[in-house]
């Protein structure tokens, strides 16, 4: 029989079981966990509604405008050619544009 105040006792003050007792060799193991990896962002709760990533979408793609005009003035400010302003307009919008579309947070 085992001992009885044992039994009862919290996890914590349980002898932990040696490892000649389990031949498997568990107790030395700890369970894997299945955790998604996180970026810099940690993971959410729950994901955002249709209608709120939407949101935060057309919101994103308003700011890659507003950077994209931002440059093509400070460029045609300093006297550019005007195909190496729209190229470089160009570019930066849709680089940044491929980021925020295939982000998978927002």
């Amino acid at each position: 029989m085992s001992d009885p105040s044992k039994e009862g006792a919290p996890p914590e003050e349980r002898p932990a079981p040696d490892a000649a007792d389990d031949p498997s060799g568990a107790a030395s193991r700890e369970p894997a966990r299945r955790e998604p990896p996180q970026g810099m962002l940690p993971a959410r709760e729950r994901r955002r509604s249709v209608i709120e990533r939407g949101f935060v979408r057309i919101i994103a793609t308003g700011g890659i405008v507003g950077i994209a005009t931002l440059l093509g003035a400070v460029l045609v400010s300093q006297d550019v050619a005007g195909w190496i302003v729209g190229l470089a307009v160009g570019l930066t919008s849709v680089i940044l544009a491929a980021l925020l579309w295939s982000s998978r947070q927002l």
